[in-house]
């Protein structure tokens, strides 16, 4: 029996990418919080990914998750990051095996997850993730994440370039501030990299957000909904392309 998101193989067309929900970028006692650098709706967001997750889970989907960490020494920090947040290497941001490191808790990630460990923004880059998702055959991903503007966006941009349709999860990310956010989402919607929408409109009112709430944290006014998401949703296999 094909599985309701699958292709002709039986493999699921569709995944979630949990982009950066680390402890480090989300925890209220995170290495960047504790620099003066706490994610404006972090909470709100891990909330509303967990239950994007929830969901894929249950629809029977892959979940994959980032995260951005660095060797003992630091050595793959690379030059231009190290150069520029220095107070990140004094507090061991993201150091590999470490709590800072891990995963949220809210996000029930476990061993037996799909996991995919980077070293710069962009997922894609230097990663597994373009073979785990070929193997996986998956053609659209849906994303969240940290940070919207940084990471999220770099992902997303390479997920545009290697022929993935993406659907963006708005309000299940977040960035340093919510300007920060607004212009992430507005770049990527405007420019066609993703369709941005919301963990409401993907999933139906029974999840966080709905309404003029999830407009706003999608980066719509109050009271206008955001571009209506291209696929079906999240355990519907997405339409052919005619």
């Amino acid at each position: 029996m094909e599985h309701p998101a699958g292709n002709a193989a039986g493999r699921p067309r569709r995944a979630l990418l949990v982009v950066d929900m680390q402890n480090g970028f989300c925890h209220p006692e995170g290495s960047l919080p504790a620099l003066g650098l706490a994610l404006a709706g972090a909470e709100a967001a891990v909330e509303r990914a967990s239950a994007a997750v929830a969901t894929a889970r249950a629809a029977g989907l892959p979940v994959i998750f980032t995260r951005h960490v660095y060797r003992p020494g630091r050595a793959d920090e690379g030059r231009n990051l190290g150069g520029s947040h220095p107070a990140l290497a004094e507090v061991s941001s993201l150091a590999a095996g470490s709590w800072d490191a891990d995963v949220v808790d809210e996000l029930g990630c476990g061993p037996g997850d799909l996991i995919v460990d980077k070293v710069r923004f962009d997922a894609f880059l230097w990663t597994s993730l373009d073979p785990l998702l070929q193997g996986l055959g998956a053609e659209e991903l849906v994303v969240c994440g940290v940070v919207t503007n940084i990471c999220v966006e770099s992902t997303v941009r390479a997920a545009y370039m290697r022929d993935y349709r993406v659907t963006l999860l708005g309000d299940a990310c977040a960035a340093l501030s919510p300007r920060l956010h607004e212009i992430g989402l507005e770049v990527m919607g405007a420019c066609g990299f993703a369709t941005v929408t919301t963990v409401a409109e993907v999933f139906g009112a029974g999840h966080p957000a709905s309404g003029g709430e999830a407009a706003a944290a999608a980066g719509a006014p109050a009271g206008e909904a955001p571009d209506a998401p291209s696929g079906a949703p999240l355990g519907a296999e997405p339409a052919e392309s005619a």
